[in-house]
């Protein structure tokens, strides 16, 4: 393995940190044909682009931290953290064992899939059976092949039957234990002390599953949280919200730590199906309304769990939909399970009668098909219980639903605070029960207690009255800056617009008001040019919609000689079509678009016409606001170029769709806040960015035609990936950027920055003189010891001010450096770049170049699913199905989710902020 440690010296020696010179030792053997010279001034000869290729055994690893930590404080906060130590014994053994359970079925039938339940079930008994050999105190499982376990437990086949009281589908399975692996906690040890670079993940992992045994057994299991059984809030619609938390296991500074957060999630009620649509589905009354609302009834059964009650059973069963037919109307045919008597159609009102004396009430009602793998197997609703546990998605709620999760989450810092250190101790956490102690860990119960830094905020620029540029100081508690008799630093004229209203609203208020307000911001805007009022029917059919927009570019163009700029689109509320609009304008028409709704438009309220002002001057290639002095470590120096980089995946329960990758790239220096965008379709939930260097080089090309020259260096922020793809983003990410930049005389240096925001770490001001007003960290909050890597470049950000709920930082992981950052240097950096965001008069919580990517990367996934709707044949698909050769060619609308060509940004919109 090697360290990814260009140009720096560091403690390897030869040359210091590798100063402006070159060089320096490292810290192991950096292979040579990654350095280029190393630092800043190195040799120019060029290898050869072929020898970059990485040779097996020698994968790059995060570049080591530079120094002991930061400097920088213009205060320094003490902070508590919901990390809690943990502390374990280094000569424990940790034994792997692979469980395979199978249902004993017939020689000619298809083996089934095992659902997790019943797979919990069958390991349960076999364990519960047998104690002694098999001590569950001492064993953890994780729902599917694996078992670790603190004791040796006996390998072999073993036989597990149901009697006939659990009427199981299978009544008898077998169970295959194999020892797989000893993992040695010692090696965890070593890794944390420094004595090995790379982590043993198969440790950590096998103690992270420990952890988590003791929740899993006591409360609902939801993705990577746990969540009570017990108590819950209702959301109404069938929807209750459940208080939980996150854990995870984390190497530290301080040695092992649990990090626990607390979470909330929504899930749908534990009900019999027929109340549970009476209260879900609008409209429904009763089971008379279930043929009238067949689709409603079907899109909110299908695919949950239930378990039945016409019989003792703890089997859950998938519905995968409503019978075709009446439930009185339903038969088939009655297999003998001894195979003494021949098949006989039966009548499913009949069997359930003679079978289980249950009498059908509601006949006139389609029955649920629970049938899997071709097999029968309908249900009266009347029978059905939904089971408990199964999650619904937050994006689903509606208004009122969502605005009481939003509080459940939102909680204060000091409570949230408490409610972690009490679900750390109680008795169905991670702590709880004899689990944990079983395999000799210990947890300490008191939050970890570190001192943080907090760095001062850049000064910016921004036009005074009389035009001439000025340096602003920010509020100091909140850091956020007011545009009162201020301008932006560049606005662009809007002297060619649209106004399409699709409310029908009266808007003569609205639009000179937005026109003052621009005005007053230094961006000059004339009357509109054109002005069309409509109604909200054109966003249901993308034929019409596009005819619309462009009649009315037509009518600018021929009326007014004008080509238009942007169009502003009034809507009287959020509609499916706008993802329309979005993917005509932006990848097929070329036209910028600004949406706002209609409520908003006829209040006219200054902040929010403040707000739409700056996203038009953005879109339109302006400059809200710029920092006073250069960002940190580049003073003096040749271009530099900053990338964001995202990938968007979709839903969970979808299995086909693409994922969306996104790259953004500035335009600009030394002002860094114009960029330009690339979205690019890739293989289902494939997390490496497969067209990353392509992307990048588009983007640098871009960049040498505006400027006149190309970057010199280069600094990429990564979001959305964990520490398990690190190792995908070092050698193969960054393999890929560098093969596809590199030419003979162009070998800009690169440092790889990983953004991740999907943590669970939380900071906590330990008294109001080290946090805000409102109980949160104050901005520019770091912290960069103690809860930290042993040894790796890694710190925690808290960029924004948080008035709501808890304010998480950003962690920013270094992976590679050519540039010798210091802590301070590329925390600075940071943060002040977390105020050139174009949006808004604060910094945000997440460096912009990652904010964008992330917006572009939602952006690709909002075309993909317009993409997927296409009607076959209409005027909008058929426009970019072409073959190079132009003739017409039919596409399905799976594969056309995958083509490049339908996200491809139109060539007026791809170099400008379109997306903001």
């Amino acid at each position: 393995m090697e360290r990814s440690n260009y140009g720096r010296g560091g403690r390897g020696g030869g040359g210091g940190r590798g100063g402006r010179g070159g060089g320096g030792g490292g810290r192991g053997s950096v292979d040579r044909q990654y350095q280029g010279g190393g630092g800043r001034g190195g040799d120019p000869s060029i290898p050869d682009i072929s020898s970059l290729k990485i040779s097996s055994g020698s994968n790059l690893l995060p570049v080591r931290r530079p120094d002991t930590g930061g400097t920088l404080a213009i205060q320094s906060p003490k902070l508590s953290v919901n990390h809690f130590p943990v502390r374990f014994n280094e000569k424990t053994i940790i034994i792997h064992y692979d469980i395979d359970i199978k249902p004993d079925v017939s020689s000619k039938s298809r083996p089934a899939r095992v659902s997790k339940s019943v797979l919990s079930m069958v390991k349960d008994k076999l364990f519960s059976d047998d104690p002694a050999q098999f001590p569950l105190s001492r064993t953890a499982y994780d729902g599917e092949r694996n078992v670790f376990s603190a004791v040796p437990l006996p390998t072999g086949t073993y036989k597990v039957d149901f009697s006939g009281g659990e009427d199981m589908k299978s009544s008898s399975y077998t169970v295959t234990i194999k020892h797989v692996n000893e993992l040695e906690l010692g090696k965890l040890k070593e890794y944390l002390s420094g004595k090995v670079l790379s982590i043993p993940r198969d440790v950590l992992q096998g103690m992270d599953l420990v952890m988590k045994e003791n929740p899993s057994r006591h409360r609902i299991c939801a993705g990577r949280g746990f969540y009570s059984a017990t108590s819950a809030d209702d959301l109404g619609v069938g929807i209750i919200a459940s208080k939980g938390f996150q854990q995870s296991l984390k190497p530290t500074s301080q040695g092992l730590a649990l990090c626990l957060d607390y979470s909330v999630l929504a899930f749908r009620k534990r009900l019999p199906v027929i109340d549970f649509l009476k209260e879900h589905v609008r409209g429904f009354r009763g089971v008379n309304d279930v043929t009238r609302l067949r689709t409603d009834v079907k899109n909110a059964l299908e695919g949950l769990k239930v378990t039945v009650n016409h019989r003792i059973t703890k089997q859950k069963y998938t519905i995968a939909g409503l019978t075709d037919r009446s439930t009185r109307d339903l038969s088939f045919d009655n297999v003998d399970p001894e195979g003494k008597a021949p098949p006989r159609r039966v009548s499913l009102v009949e069997y359930f009668r003679g079978k289980y004396g249950k009498e059908i009430m509601y006949k006139d009602i389609p029955s649920l098909d629970l049938g899997k793998n071709g097999r029968i197997n309908y249900v009266p609703m009347e029978f059905c219980i939904l089971v408990e546990g199964q999650r619904f998605p937050k994006e689903n709620l509606n208004d009122r639903g969502a605005k009481l999760l939003k509080e459940m989450s939102l909680i204060r810092p000091a409570v949230r605070r408490k409610t972690i250190c009490e679900m750390v101790q109680a008795e169905d956490g991670p702590c709880g029960g004899n689990v944990a102690r079983g395999f000799d860990i210990e947890v300490i119960k008191d939050m970890t207690m570190v001192k943080g830094r907090v760095i001062g905020p850049p000064q910016l620029k921004l036009r005074a009255p009389d035009g001439n540029l000025n340096a602003v100081s920010v509020d100091r508690v909140k850091c956020h800056w007011n545009l009162v008799r201020r301008s932006v630093v560049e606005g662009k004229p809007v002297q060619s617009w649209a106004l399409l209203d699709f409310s029908s609203s009266d808007l003569n208020y609205f639009v000179p008001q937005l026109i003052k307000k621009c005005n007053n911001l230094g961006i000059r805007m004339n009357e509109p040019l054109v002005y069309r009022s409509t109604n909200m029917r054109p966003f249901s059919d993308i034929d019409q919609l596009r005819s619309l927009i462009e009649n009315v570019i037509k009518e600018a163009n021929e009326k007014y000689k004008s080509q238009l700029q942007i169009v502003v689109c009034v809507m009287d509320g959020k509609h499916p079509g706008y993802k329309s609009l979005k993917w005509l304008t932006e990848t097929q028409i070329g036209i910028l678009t600004q949406c706002c709704l209609s409520n908003h438009a006829y209040e006219a309220k200054d902040q929010y016409l403040a707000n739409l002002a700056l996203k038009i001057n953005a879109k339109l290639g302006g400059s809200n606001v710029e920092l006073n002095q250069r960002l940190p470590r580049f003073d003096g120096e040749g271009h530099v170029m900053f990338v964001g980089a995202d990938v968007n995946h979709p839903a969970a329960r979808n299995s086909t769709c693409p994922s969306m990758a996104a790259v953004v790239a500035t335009l600009n220096w030394p002002a860094a806040n114009r960029y330009a965008a690339r979205v690019c379709p890739q293989y289902h939930r494939k997390e490496n960015i497969l067209n990353f260097g392509v992307m990048c080089q588009e983007l640098i090309r871009t960049y040498a035609q505006i400027n006149k020259v190309k970057p010199a260096r280069i600094v990429v922020f990564r979001d959305g990936v964990s520490e398990g793809q690190f190792d995908m983003v070092l050698n193969e990410e960054l393999l890929d950027l560098k093969m596809a930049i590199y030419e003979e005389h162009y070998r800009p240096t690169i440092t790889l920055v990983v953004a991740q925001k999907r943590h669970q770490t939380r900071l906590f001001p330990e008294s109001m003189k080290d946090g805000s007003p409102d109980g949160n960290v104050v901005p520019g909050t770091v912290v960069d010891t103690v809860i930290t890597h042993p040894y790796d470049f890694d710190f925690y950000l808290c960029s924004h001010y948080g008035s709501m709920g808890t304010s998480k930082p950003t962690h920013y992981y270094v992976l590679w450096d050519e540039h010798n950052f210091t802590s301070d240097q590329l925390q600075k950096l940071i943060y002040d770049m977390c105020f050139t965001f174009a949006r808004c008069t604060k910094p945000v919580s997440l460096v912009p170049p990652v904010y964008y990517a992330d917006l572009v990367a939602f952006r690709g996934r909002m075309f993909q699913e317009v993409v997927m709707k296409l009607p076959p044949g209409s005027a909008s698909s058929s426009s970019c199905s072409s073959s190079s050769s132009h003739a017409m060619v039919s596409i399905t609308q799976q594969s056309a989710s995958f083509d490049e060509k339908f996200y491809k940004l139109h060539p007026e919109l791809e170099n400008i902020m379109f997306f903001i």
